[in-house]
């Protein structure tokens, strides 16, 4: 595939994932995108769709084979699975964890915060319980369930 139609399909699969649009993100798969490609700002399809909390879609780009663990953008975002703990989307964290997603995995090449961390400062209890469930590490993370 020619790098400009490459480039094209990856930034509007990473649109498709911001918007939560599963039917556009199993299309611009179908039609080519990679489900691993980070648009121009860093932002990986699998980042955006954490953060936004949308499983459906999460679910699909690691169906077609986007890695859990590539951590998005240029210093300025993190993991796929810290962004869903942060924000508490415990159905996005469990289908993380289950693709093999590293619960102990620190964002900014492994010097920022940790999932637990995220999860601990954010606004579900459940997302901690089931992080510490997997083996997630407080390391410096003050549980308080």
């Amino acid at each position: 595939m020619k790098r400009r139609r490459a480039k094209k399909l990856g930034e509007r699969l990473v649109g498709a994932a911001v918007m939560g649009d599963v039917d556009l993100v199993r299309a611009l798969l179908r039609a080519g995108a990679s489900p691993g490609v980070a648009d121009a700002d860093g932002t990986t399809p699998l980042y955006a769709a954490a953060v936004q909390g949308a499983g459906d879609v999460v679910g699909c780009l690691l169906e077609a084979g986007a890695d859990p663990d590539v951590e998005s953008g240029h210093g300025a975002e993190g993991t796929p699975l810290c962004a869903a703990a942060c924000w508490g989307h415990t159905d996005v964290v469990r289908a993380l964890i289950a693709a093999g997603a590293d619960p102990n995995l620190r964002e900014d090449q492994g010097t920022g915060r940790s999932p637990l961390e995220w999860a601990v400062s954010g606004p579900c209890p459940e997302t901690v319980a089931m992080l510490v469930s997997v083996g997630a590490q407080p390391d410096g993370a003050v549980l308080s369930t």
